[in-house]
């Protein structure tokens, strides 16, 4: 392969900085897969982390060096050509002051099939995607969930409690340039085979090899609340003296800085290296998680989207390489979860 001119350091500050800023996801990929091109890393792993086939890689590099930013900049979709602007109005006001039954349906939370519906029968205008009825919900900025699992001894006291604690805490130094907002969890990663739904032509059926015996590795999670960087590291365990390591290791990235942690309540957060490592750094404030409230980190969101673009419906051979591509890719997307109502700016 024929290589290319690297890009100038004020070239890599310029794309960095925009990276580090934009809330565009297609935007930040496009910006990353330049970089990592430019890093020297394969088209094929490159692809694997953003989803871009090699010759718009290829293509975006030398756009970028022709047009500059102008290369990586998103433009707006519209879609909205069958509704009228009176109309989409009118949808949106559906949507922020009323729910499916007071039109009659039987469910008190709105959905794709429900909104189509209606807007079919009122305004006889039906799209060909569901793109588009995704878009009208975007517009009054709802976002998709699925229906949550709530733990027996989950404390909605201790919950609530914490909410207020923790918005109170987050609202202080929000605005506070010297303040990174983490929020943290470890997961296990595992030889084992997990799956997920897929969609083929009718009568195609899927084979999945599997594996028979399980090897692991586990990862610890930092997520950059204020600019949705996530930071993820490769461990063998987990446990307080590793947990230390890793707080040595994002002391790193983010040297000189206050730093507002959350995470849950294992003993590896509470065991006494971590809290003799917290004692001497001076800077690191830990607010702890309320119990059996997973759903509000939202680095457990972070988990589920990695494990969907990188180990769902595949064969783990080699658990190294594979826990290495995990945190690569996690490493290299922005993740735009909101924490309490803060989200990246």
């Amino acid at each position: 392969m024929k290589s290319a001119p690297k890009l100038s350091p004020d070239q890599v500050g310029e794309l960095t900085d925009r990276r580090d800023t934009t809330d565009s996801l297609p935007e930040f990929k496009k910006i990353q897969s330049i970089l990592l091109l430019n890093e020297g890393d394969k088209p094929e792993f490159i692809t694997k982390i953003t989803g871009l086939k090699r010759s718009r890689i290829f293509g975006l590099r030398k756009a970028y060096l022709t047009l500059g930013l102008k290369a990586v900049a998103s433009r707006p979709r519209r879609v909205f050509q069958l509704l009228t602007r009176k109309q989409v109005k009118e949808v949106e006001s559906w949507l922020v002051t009323k729910t499916p039954s007071d039109f009659d349906y039987n469910s008190p939370f709105w959905t794709t099939l429900i909104l189509a519906d209606l807007v079919w029968s009122k305004f006889k205008v039906k799209y060909q995607s569901k793109t588009s009825y995704y878009l009208l919900f975007k517009r009054v900025k709802f976002t998709f969930h699925k229906p949550g699992r709530v733990f027996e001894r989950r404390d909605e006291a201790e919950v609530a409690k914490w909410k207020v604690e923790a918005e109170s805490a987050i609202h202080k130094v929000w605005n506070d340039p010297s303040t990174v907002i983490l929020a943290a969890d470890e997961m296990i990663l595992s030889t084992q085979t997990t799956f997920q739904k897929i969609w083929l032509p009718a009568n195609q059926f899927p084979k999945i090899q599997i594996s028979n015996t399980r090897k692991n590795k586990s990862l610890y999670g930092f997520l950059n609340i204020k600019t949705g960087v996530e930071h993820a590291f490769v461990t063998d365990w987990q446990n307080m003296h590793v947990t230390a390591k890793v707080l040595g290791r994002i002391r790193k990235i983010y040297p000189g800085r206050e730093i507002l942690l959350l995470w849950d309540n294992p003993g590896w957060h509470r065991g006494s290296k971590v809290t003799e490592y917290i004692r001497k750094d001076k800077h690191i404030r830990v607010l702890y998680f309320p119990r059996y409230s997973p759903e509000e980190n939202p680095q457990e969101h972070v988990w589920k989207e990695g494990r969907s673009k990188v180990t769902h419906n595949q064969f783990i051979s080699n658990i190294d390489q594979t826990a290495k591509d995990f945190a690569t890719y996690l490493n290299g997307t922005k993740f735009r979860y909101t924490l309490l109502g803060f989200s990246p700016i």
